[in-house]
């Protein structure tokens, strides 16, 4: 059966990016993997094959599905013209909002009036990100979770202008990229973001207050609550200064004192204390 959106571009080929295009390109899109540099669209493309290699080497992806998802990647470092004839972009750039608001607004002119433009943001507010972009009614958020080809939920945010039409469509493709999607109305932090960080938050108080180790902490949820990463583990995943990025966001949005970030957080982040990324956060890596 063919894909709901024969052409995808996505836009950013970090970690999210690169998981993003995998997860189209397998569901039988063509994906163009755009970012500002071939060598960062380069690098996109080696997380992607190092993904489907170790699928393969565990026997969970075959040698024919690697070769085909492969076959329908591509790279370009022009934006324009990687976004030419798709139905669908999705921007996964870094968490700035001036960034991600000029993108939308310089492509949606550029692209056919009925290309899906979406927003893989994990808080910031959709309708600053689409401010001035025109066809409002195609615009959406698709929120997905890392690592994307693993993780079953897609948190789509819609707008107070995202037409029944789009989300109904959108909705359709999470379900043949194997998601289970959720519609969250637009508002700070979405469903996800806000209960997430609010529990990292709470749990980074706790090692402060030598409640308890980080590890016990992590496998109080993790046992207890059948989480399936605890809390720590979980803000050492995603980047202490992307959490703190967060937190300061959603504690200036939504005026409450649950989100504000803990004196131990900002010193970690202050000392380059980042998690995997920096290979010592809560755990060592």
């Amino acid at each position: 059966m063919a894909a709901t959106y024969s052409k995808v571009t996505v836009l950013g080929a970090g970690t999210m990016g690169a998981g993003i295009a995998q997860v189209c390109a397998q569901a039988g899109s063509t994906v163009v993997l755009q970012d500002v540099t071939q060598e960062f669209a380069d690098r996109g493309m080696e997380r992607i094959r190092a993904f489907l290699q170790k699928g393969a080497d565990k026997g969970k992806v075959t040698a024919e599905d690697q070769a085909a998802t492969l076959g329908r990647l591509t790279t370009e470092t022009d934006r324009a013209q990687a976004c030419e004839g798709a139905g669908l972009v999705i921007e996964a750039v870094p968490e700035n909002l001036g960034l991600k608001n000029g993108i939308f607004r310089e492509l949606a002119d550029v692209v056919g009036g009925d290309c899906v433009l979406a927003s893989n943001t994990s808080s910031l507010a959709l309708s600053k990100v689409f401010d001035g972009v025109s066809g409002p009614g195609r615009c959406i958020g698709m929120h997905f979770f890392n690592p994307v080809p693993v993780m079953a939920l897609l948190e789509l945010v819609r707008t107070d202008a995202t037409s029944a039409a789009t989300i109904e469509q959108v909705q359709g493709y999470a379900q043949e990229l194997g998601k289970e999607p959720i519609l969250v109305k637009d508002s700070p932090g979405f469903a996800s973001s806000r209960l997430g960080v609010c529990l990292g938050l709470e749990a980074i108080r706790m090692v402060e207050a030598d409640v308890a180790s980080p590890e016990d902490i992590d496998k109080a949820m993790v046992l207890g609550y059948r989480h399936p990463m605890g809390p720590l583990k979980l803000t050492d995943l995603v980047g202490l200064d992307v959490r703190l990025a967060i937190a300061d966001y959603l504690r200036a949005e939504l005026d409450h004192p649950g989100f504000e970030a803990p004196a131990l957080m900002r010193q970690m982040v202050a000392d380059g204390k980042l998690g995997k990324k920096s290979g010592q956060g809560f755990y060592t890596w």
